[in-house]
This record gives structure tokens, sequence and C-alpha cells, in this order.
């Protein structure tokens, strides 16, 4: 079933078969550095919602998105194209190598599966591949993220919190190098699930902490 929700100006159209905007979406839109102008792609795009979160925040932004779901990809076009927004969304593998520029873009955005294969929460098989490392790893995204970006580029996720260390190793691994970290918790009495992290490419060590961020009151949608 489709619906529609309003983001400022902005409308975002989404099915309820699909995964939608929820509260790790919308902090990873406020956490990002963005810029007026900057060419933005986003690994896992689904249905558009960091997209169209990110135009809400900043204007002229070339907003392109790859996505292996096939009817995500095709409403990712659709919340494009009505908002009068610039990008391009490609339905294909981010493992493969023959998609977008090589060293075009200023920000790359992902909000990837937080689990391994066989760990975490269970999930209908609609929603199983953004749960789940099944068709993309942590260490391939990042190595997908890495060659697309401009030197000083930004790579900004959200992630579990327990699996930190995974995630700056495979940073590390592909010259990302973590310059910004907030944690995310929703009561002062329990201990943070999330993780909001950016990286620069080829950036220099020295990462920047920032205060923790509690989720109560929940965020909003921009005004």
């Amino acid at each position: 079933m489709e619906q529609v929700e309003r983001i400022g100006t902005l409308t975002l159209r989404q099915d309820t078969a699909l995964p939608m905007l929820g509260t790790d979406s919308l902090l990873l839109s406020r956490f990002a550095g963005l810029h007026r102008g900057d060419h933005v792609l986003d690994l896992g795009c689904g249905v558009g919602v960091l997209q169209v979160l990110l135009a809400a925040r900043a204007g002229d932004l070339t907003l392109d998105g790859i996505e292996q779901n096939a009817a995500s990809a095709e409403l990712a076009r659709r919340n494009l194209q009505e908002n009068g927004l610039n990008g391009t969304v490609l339905w294909a593998d981010l493992r493969e190598k023959a998609w977008f520029s090589q060293g075009h873009y200023d920000l790359i955005v992902s909000n990837p599966p937080y689990f391994p294969a066989g760990i975490g929460p269970a999930a209908s098989r609609r929603r199983a591949d953004a749960r789940s490392e099944l068709t993309c790893t942590l260490e391939e995204l990042c190595r997908a993220a890495a060659p697309r970006l401009k030197t000083g580029g930004r790579f900004a996720l959200v992630f579990r919190a327990e699996r930190l260390a995974d995630l700056m190793t495979a940073l590390r691994a592909n010259a990302l190098e973590p310059k910004r970290m907030q944690l995310v918790q929703s009561r002062l009495d329990k201990p943070p699930k999330l993780v909001l992290l950016e990286a620069i490419r080829q950036g220099r060590p020295g990462l920047n902490v920032e205060p923790v961020l509690l989720l109560d009151p929940p965020p909003r949608f921009p005004e």
C-alpha cells in the first residue's frame, strides 16, 4: 500500500511492502555534513528516503542513488521526479564496478544492513536484505564508496553501536578515515544502540566525538 509523507515542502512516496522512513534515516540526514550544491550518492537508497530528507536541508543538490530492489528503485525515481530534484537512481548491485563516476561525489550516505547474515532480529524476506548482510557486507559497502568520493569527500553512515569496531576497521581498510562520531541512545538508563559516523577519504587521523544524542523526545520531520 502506498503512503505519502510531507517532508517540509517536499513529498515522500513510500510502500508498506518496502522498507520505510525510520528514525535511523532521519538522524543520518541531520548528521551528515551537507553543503548547497553537493553531489550526493546514496548506497542502497531504497525508495529515496535519504535523498528527500537531504533535499529538505539544502538546495541545488545532485542526488544519485543505487538500489538492488527494482520496486524500491522505481519509487525512488518517482520521488526525485515529482519533487523536481536533480539526480539518477540506478537499479543495480553496488558490488559491481560499472556504475557512476569515480572520484565524483562530495558526500556518500548509507543506512546499510546492521547485522551479519544469520545474526540479529528475524525479518520477512522482503525486508531481510535491508536488515542483514545477505547481498552486501560492510566491507563491500566501504569498498564501493571509497573510489567514488573525491579526495576529502565525506562518507556518512548510521550503524549499530555494538558493531562500531567492525565499522572502523572496514572504513580504514578502504582509506576512509573516521572523523566525526555520535552515539545515539533512547533513554539515559539504556546503552546506545546506534552510532552516526562520518569518514573522510584520505583524511588525517583525529576523531571528533560529539555529545551523545538522546532520543527523548523523538526526532521530528523537517518543518
